[in-house]
């Protein structure tokens, strides 16, 4: 590994990530150019980037190149979007804000934003399908098989389905637990999972696989109670939220109300422990995901 720095790292990335999102996304000119528009405007110029990031630093750890990372890397990300997309719209959450700017039913429409959500949806499979980007084509086929399971009723969908299903209702830690390592936690993962395709390396193969993948856990649900805690009592400046306690006001369980603002911190910091314990077998080459860690639980955002 070289002397990046982790800061070097992340913004490298991220600008990597823009430049790959801008050009595999259907251009603005092109018909149906309304729909175009939102789908570039719900994804570009904005967000933490946390599942490329998480891709490139698991690539970085094994050694993959980066040309073999790009794809896999925004294909998430592009379901990423399409799910913050329908999750806001007035079915589900019904916010009118998303990272300081208007949603995209608000900026559009509904009937808009249903659009963009199913087809970022079947662009990221696209993305990962067309072939000549350096990878064989079995591990194509596997990529693709690991998104659709991450993203569909076993994974984020079933999450944001159980989710729908608790207003209203007192879950237990367990519970709850499951309930996010679906709905946050199989994007996060899939994230590692993708990365261990790119470098041929089956989950069930090596210890250090499943090492990477409770790693991913872990951070799965830090990344989740740090957002329950920042929900309670982020600034909204920062959070790019329109207003503080929205999961409360809406009467949904979250970690903040089960345990109290600072259990729920010590929960993450502990989550964050396991999550660098499960990289002890890794020397310099895993500090970016230890940095990145480190960040899921200590961003402001």
């Amino acid at each position: 590994m070289n002397n990046e720095t982790f800061a070097q790292f992340r913004k490298r990335s991220v600008q990597r990530t823009e430049s790959v999102l801008g050009a595999l996304l259907p251009s603005a000119h092109i018909l149906p150019a309304r729909l175009h528009d939102a789908m570039r405007y719900s994804t570009l110029g904005g967000g933490k980037r946390i599942r490329p990031l998480l891709v490139y630093a698991t690539g970085a750890c094994l050694g993959v190149p980066l040309e073999h990372l790009d794809r896999p890397a925004v294909a998430l990300e592009m379901i990423h979007a399409y799910s913050l997309v329908h999750d806001d719209l007035p079915a589900m959450d019904n916010d009118d804000l998303r990272r300081g700017q208007p949603t995209c039913h608000r900026a559009y429409d509904e009937a808009t934003a249903i659009l963009v959500g199913d087809a970022l949806q079947a662009q990221a499979f696209q993305v990962l399908a067309e072939l000549g980007w350096g990878v064989p084509a079995e591990w194509q086929v596997q990529m693709l098989a690991t998104l659709a399971q991450a993203s569909g009723s076993r994974g984020m969908v079933g999450g944001q389905a159980i989710d729908l299903a608790a207003v209203g209702h007192e879950l237990a830690l367990p519970a709850l637990e499951q309930m996010h390592l679906h709905k946050t936690g199989m994007l996060i993962r899939c994230a590692v999972q993708l990365a261990l395709c790119a470098a041929g390396i089956g989950e069930k193969e090596s210890k250090g696989a499943a090492l990477l993948l409770r790693y991913a856990d872990r951070v799965g649900l830090a990344f989740q109670v740090q957002d329950d805690i920042l929900d309670e009592i982020g600034d909204l400046q920062q959070t790019g939220k329109a207003q503080q306690g929205a999961d409360r006001s809406r009467n949904k369980p979250s970690f903040v109300t089960l345990l109290g603002l600072v259990e729920a911190q010590n929960y993450a910091r502990r989550l964050l422990d396991e999550a660098l314990e499960a990289l002890q077998s890794w020397q310099t080459e895993a500090d970016h995901l230890r940095a990145l860690a480190r960040l899921i639980v200590e961003r402001n955002k």
